[in-house]
């Protein structure tokens, strides 16, 4: 009778524990039922941003270089009381001090001001 009662009660615990790993494992199982998985992103939303500036603002008009930024990028190369002297179509002359006296700089007369010299 106690060998019946061990089976018996081994069986039991066995069936019990299929019974609970098949429920885990359900809870795995991702079933459809017609709608699809969650979204992950809209493209569409705003997130409260502003709209982009539209075009041409804050850059220089057709796209050249702007004689203030020329100045100020002079600045950052090291030139004191930097002036511009002269724009061609080509390129704008900055005229300044630097450590080593008076000195120019050209500036490439594109969008970026680009140094030439």
């Amino acid at each position: 009778m106690i060998n019946f009662t061990k089976s018996a009660f081994g069986i039991l615990l066995a069936l019990s524990t299929v019974a609970s790993t098949s429920s885990i494992a359900s809870a795995q199982y991702y079933e459809d039922y017609g709608r699809g998985p969650p979204p992950r992103f809209k493209a569409e939303r705003d997130w409260g941003r502003p709209p982009p500036p539209r075009p041409g603002w804050g850059r220089p008009p057709g796209g050249g270089c702007d004689p203030r930024w020329a100045e100020d990028k002079a600045r950052d190369f090291g030139f004191r009381r930097a002036r511009v002297v002269g724009v061609t179509p080509r390129r704008v002359i900055v005229q300044g001090w630097t450590r080593r006296g008076p000195d120019e700089i050209s500036f490439a007369n594109i969008r970026g001001c680009p140094t030439l010299r």
